[in-house]
């Protein structure tokens, strides 16, 4: 039964991303349909969280383009790249990185990515390269954030054994942020220039996008432009800091417990304001922001998130009994596959936290070191892998040139090397530095 559900899964994303834009999400739709009724198995509660978050994110941004900031912004960054215009494949993913490694989510990338498509379009870069290591170094960044909930996890599981968290960021931020790189450098080569991608042009002859290399010349940016974009980063600022320290964020007792505002609420809060502020400093015509290309692309994004991520977290969670079973007999049987074990879970699981929690304490019980552990943390990464997770589903949508996309056969997608890169050289890393430092 395992099997067919996941063709119904695999045929679902594999339509969706033929038929494009919201075809993602209504497809998702389908094949949610057919796990329940046809399969019975009981829905998951919908990923509302992170839609919400895109919603609030986007609003912004779209604010941010009506108000001219965007044009501003990527006007600034044209500059700064035109001595060397693949200079965005790098810079991009390490700005994702951090905002990660301090907020300890990657969800905060959603403020990101839709400026790098920009940048990379309008300087003439295929936006997949930047967008597609972007998207993977926000994961990459979570095994290396001290306060993310899967270092935590680790944290706590390693501590009897005398690990303490310099010892696992000592190890995991120098590994992630190689991996990074390297991953960058091979997304740096990816596909054809974006002047001569064929669905680019296709686009382009179709007049869902604007041609390359127009020039605007060194024309006056209005005042409201700059405040917009000052805005709009001080928005990213403020989730990075209330992501950074908790007691930034109100508490309350409830049901004698303390309760801390979630982080998603603090976005969702945080970004609309912004946008609001946008709205009402810049002079933004509010009917221009839903016209805007980046308020189309999120909203498109979220109708996908909703179907696909919500169908792929019915399925999983309907066979985790049948998966975990599978794969716990696999590592007791071949202990040298954990750090395979820890990739595949995390494709199943989508979380790394849960993944740490579902496998090391059995790694330890098979007597594995603490050190080689640390070292393959970075394995639980792996949900990049199946294309519905929430900031790849975005990624693809916020590229208009639509260089950034799933592939024919579902898994060749824009992803999949970055990731797999990125990955094996962290753990290579891991374990270079876990002989050094322990």
């Amino acid at each position: 039964m395992f099997w067919f559900e996941l063709l119904v899964v695999l045929l679902a994303i594999f339509v969706g991303a033929r038929l494009g834009g919201i075809g993602l999400g209504v497809m998702g739709a389908i094949g949610l349909a057919i796990l329940t009724f046809g399969f019975h198995l009981q829905p998951t509660v919908p990923p509302i969280d992170v839609m919400l978050m895109i919603v609030a994110v986007v609003t912004a941004a779209g604010a941010l383009q009506a108000a001219g900031g965007l044009d501003y912004l990527v006007h600034l960054a044209e500059k700064a790249l035109r001595k060397n215009p693949k200079q965005i494949t790098f810079l991009g993913p390490f700005v994702t990185y951090v905002f990660t490694l301090v907020a300890g989510t990657g969800h905060v990338s959603y403020s990101v990515l839709p400026v790098i498509a920009e940048v990379a379009t309008d300087s003439k870069i295929r936006p997949e390269r930047p967008l597609s290591i972007s998207v993977i170094a926000s994961q990459q960044a979570i095994t290396a954030s001290p306060i993310s909930a899967a270092t935590v996890a680790l944290l706590g599981m390693l501590t009897p054994f005398g690990i303490g968290l310099a010892d696992i960021l000592a190890i995991s931020i120098p590994a992630t942020l190689t991996g990074v790189f390297v991953g960058a450098l091979f997304a740096s080569r990816m596909g054809k220039d974006l002047d001569s991608d064929p669905e680019y042009l296709k686009r382009l002859n179709d007049g869902l996008v604007e041609p390359l290399g127009k020039d605007e010349g060194s024309k006056n940016v209005p005042t409201t432009a700059k405040v917009s974009v000052w805005l709009f980063l001080l928005g990213a600022v403020l989730i990075v800091l209330f992501g950074s320290f908790d007691f930034l964020r109100p508490e309350w007792i409830v049901d004698g417990k303390a309760t801390r505002l979630g982080m998603p609420e603090t976005i969702e809060i945080i970004m609309l304001s912004i946008a609001a502020l946008i709205l009402i400093l810049g002079k933004v015509n509010v009917a221009k922001v839903g016209k805007g290309s980046v308020f189309s692309a999120g909203m498109q994004a979220v109708i996908a998130i909703f179907g696909i991520a919500w169908m792929g977290d019915t399925f999983f969670k309907g066979n985790m009994p049948f998966l975990q079973s599978s794969l716990l007999s696999m590592v007791t049987t071949y202990p040298w596959l954990f750090a395979f074990a820890l990739f595949v879970l995390s494709i199943l699981l989508y979380s790394q936290a849960a993944t740490v929690r579902a496998l090391v304490p059995f790694g330890i019980g098979l007597g594995l070191p603490a050190a080689s552990i640390i070292a393959m943390f970075p394995a639980v990464n792996g949900y990049f892998f199946i294309p519905n997770y929430p900031t790849i589903v975005a990624a693809i949508n916020f590229d208009r040139t639509g260089t950034t996309r799933i592939g024919k056969y579902v898994l060749n997608h824009s992803f999949m090397i970055p990731g797999l890169v990125a990955t094996a050289v962290a753990i290579a890393v891991g374990f270079m530095l876990a002989t050094i430092i322990l």
